[in-house]
């Protein structure tokens, strides 16, 4: 099992498009700069074929501290959350 990190996204984009790698690293970064701008705002990022990113709101909730038993207030969050496309979802089957 192989693992894609962002470096290695850079050098598989280089060598495929054949451009530098140092052209490369600054497109995949943009990428990743302007998701995270995007859903940090609030807004959606939808990548046809691939997945959506989105905001979600998680409510306050009450929980248990598992080491003592205790009762306590989670506050309500956002958290970032990526669902992915039926193509992608049918390529890992």
């Amino acid at each position: 099992m192989e693992t894609l990190n962002k470096k290695a996204l850079a050098e598989v984009l280089a060598e495929k498009i054949g451009v530098t790698k140092k052209d490369a690293t600054t497109a995949v970064e943009t990428v990743f700069e302007e998701i995270t701008d995007t859903v940090a705002k609030g807004g959606k990022v939808d990548i046809s074929g691939f997945g959506k990113f989105e905001v979600v709101e998680r409510a306050a909730r009450q929980g248990v501290n598992p080491a003592t038993g205790e009762k306590i207030q989670i506050a309500a969050s956002k958290a970032p959350k990526f669902k992915a496309a039926k193509a992608l979802k049918d390529a890992v089957k």
